[in-house]
């Protein structure tokens, strides 16, 4: 499903920028001032394209955009973020990796037909945003779902999550600056402010391996068992639940970038 989600997306982004290729712009101007007859309506021209660079929030990209009528253009891009970091806390290694590659398509609408834009449109995430590892050393205690658990020399735990926002996105934008600009200037510097309602974040997380309760393995009372039992599984899906709910809030992503633009 994740798949043809992502097909479908990106064939509306497509099909949205291809379609403005062919749009009619139905705007003109007409010249009557103290004239004796009409002069005809001035057409404008072949459809423009321009193309830019940019970063932000949503890491580097690229996009390209055309002019559908007067006051509007259609635009796609794509965006790539990537980031990775090892690290160790209370005795446990962790490797995290970040990964944002993202498809937007807006419509920019500009209603006195100068820089200023609203821009509502789509943002799709393809792959998963986070991901992260972890491996607990021999005899190390950690906590899980509310339970001491402690590693199994023989046989030492590794943790595995990933966090996922709602593969498809609507999204709201303001900005200034224009890739197709409606006079011969060519260069621009778009800016773009808005918000992503991308929803909760969820997380899935897994455990394979072997844990102890009662102290670490080989002392009295210790008791070792492999992970995929159904009460260690239990306090995995608790402790899932838990990152959840401390999620929940964060229901929109910003939006901040600033590029550079040529009109052809």
């Amino acid at each position: 499903m994740g798949i043809v989600r992502q097909f479908v997306v990106v064939a509306a982004c497509v099909a949205l920028f291809v379609g403005s290729v062919y749009a009619d712009d139905s705007s003109g101007s007409q010249a009557a001032f103290n004239s004796s007859s009409a002069a005809a309506p001035a057409a404008e021209g072949p459809v423009m394209f321009g193309i830019g660079v940019k970063t932000s929030l949503l890491g580097v990209g690229a996009e390209v955009a055309a002019r559908v009528t007067h006051r509007t253009n259609a635009r796609v891009g794509f965006n790539i973020l990537g980031y990775s970091r090892d690290f160790s806390k209370d005795g446990i290694n962790y490797n995290g990796h970040l990964s944002f590659r993202t498809v937007e398509a807006h419509y920019d609408i500009f209603p006195w037909a100068k820089s200023f834009h609203i821009s509502p449109g789509v943002l799709a995430y393809i792959g998963n945003p986070v991901t992260a590892n972890a491996i607990v050393p021999g005899n190390q205690s950690f906590s899980l779902g509310g339970q001491t658990y402690y590693s199994d020399p023989s046989a030492p735990p590794v943790a595995s999550g990933r966090v996922n926002f709602n593969q498809v996105a609507p999204m709201a934008t303001v900005g200034w600056g224009n890739l197709v600009h409606r006079d011969s200037k060519h260069f621009s510097i778009p800016v773009e402010l808005g918000v992503a309602f991308q929803g909760s974040p969820k997380s899935t997380l897994g455990l394979a391996g072997s844990v102890c309760t009662g102290g670490p393995a080989g002392s009295p009372g210790s008791t070792c068992t492999n992970t995929s039992t159904a009460s260690v599984q239990s306090n995995v899906i608790a402790e899932q639940g838990k990152i959840n709910k401390s999620m929940a809030p964060f229901k929109v992503y910003p939006i901040i970038s600033v590029g550079f633009g040529y009109k052809f």
